[in-house]
């Protein structure tokens, strides 16, 4: 979707990929082909382009770190990346600022100390790898307290691991902004977001929150693009709970909560992502629509079909290309209008043609 985008934002799209197959190099203008910690193929990208930018965290610091030194202009940097990539330094400097975070500990084993006390006063927690994990990997929900122990003791052989405590949720919300080279900042509306399995399976423009709350994400998506000095696009997926807003992830790149912004806003995540890291001015990020419902599709146990999903009027059928798995995430369905029940409807109609393996929240 990047490459997409890329002309329209008049920039020429090289891409690392693994393989001739990955969907990105069908919309890209030049390829390499390696894997993402291949210190050849970085240095031969870092050759070819003017800026690095990235579609994902699974990328080696250090690697990233060294191709700073060399010249290589990286945007995000490797110090903003730092955030997306670990999660443990992420939570510690934003519970440092006064971001609003579960309550965690990062432990590297379970004969850490402070693990059983925490245990103790949280209950059954949420496990995260600290790194090597994204779009719901990585995540485990033990029951007790002898599961969580082994899961700490699985994820710990690769990773350190965040223990959090379990919030009550009211629901799921997403903000989508941009930042600048020199600190411009633009943000898109809350979205809602539904999750099933640990993945998300919805997006809902407007979102299912009052206006105070609307402003509070604002406000948390400035001053965490500010803290973590991020050039391009920063999502930010909160959990909504009796507190109030509560930091859960983020990424430094454009992200599944903000797709529905091709079709319902003025400019695009991916297009102001493309600008912001190639040093121009931002674009409006003003809604077009009154309403927007994206629904992922992720591959049921048989594959569906495109074509069915496409003859469902109104929805605008995103295809990424990929062979088809059960559990894949394979593409998205955005529908807009008048009102997001109506939306919610179509978008669902589409996806099941398609072949979704989830269901309809």
């Amino acid at each position: 979707m990047m490459g997409e985008a890329a002309h329209g934002a008049g920039v020429i799209l090289t891409v690392l990929a693994t393989s001739l197959d990955d969907s990105a190099v069908a919309t890209a203008d030049a390829a390499i082909i390696g894997p993402p910690d291949d210190v050849a193929a970085l240095d031969e990208l870092a050759a070819l382009v003017d800026v690095i930018t990235f579609d994902h965290e699974l990328v080696e610091l250090d690697q990233i770190e060294a191709l700073e030194r060399r010249g290589a202009v990286v945007r995000p940097d490797v110090r903003a990346l730092r955030f997306a990539v670990d999660k443990g330094h992420q939570r510690r400097v934003f519970d440092a600022a006064g971001i609003p975070v579960p309550r965690f500990i990062v432990v590297s084993s379970t004969s850490d100390p402070m693990l059983k006390g925490f245990l103790d006063s949280v209950g059954a927690p949420v496990l995260k790898t600290a790194s090597r994990g994204y779009d719901g990997r990585g995540v485990l929900f033990p029951q007790s307290r002898d599961e969580t122990l082994a899961m700490i003791d699985e994820l710990s052989t690769v990773s350190k691991v965040v223990v959090e405590e379990r919030l009550a949720l009211r629901g799921e919300a997403a903000l989508v902004v941009v930042r600048g080279v020199n600190g411009e900042f633009a943000g898109y509306p809350l979205v809602s977001t539904v999750q099933s399995r640990a993945m998300c399976v919805e997006v809902r423009y407007p979102a299912d929150v009052d206006e105070a709350m609307a402003l509070e994400a604002n406000r948390l998506g400035r001053k965490i693009a500010n803290l973590v000095g991020a050039v391009g696009v920063l999502a930010i997926e909160f959990f909504v709970c009796d507190r109030g807003l509560v930091v859960n992830e983020i990424a430094l790149r454009p992200h599944n909560t903000g797709h529905w912004t091709i079709e319902g806003a003025r400019t695009s995540q991916f297009t102001n992502h493309l600008l912001a890291v190639s040093g121009r001015a931002l674009g409006s990020t003003e809604p077009i629509v009154a309403a927007a419902v994206m629904v992922n599709v992720v591959g049921a146990e048989a594959p569906g079909s495109i074509e069915n999903a496409r003859l469902v009027r109104g929805a605008h059928v995103h295809d990424y290309g990929k062979s088809w798995r059960p559990g894949r995430k394979l593409g998205h369905v955005t529908v807009v209008g008048d009102d997001a029940p109506t939306a919610h409807v179509t978008a669902w109609e589409s996806a099941r043609a398609y072949g979704t393996g989830t269901r309809e929240t």
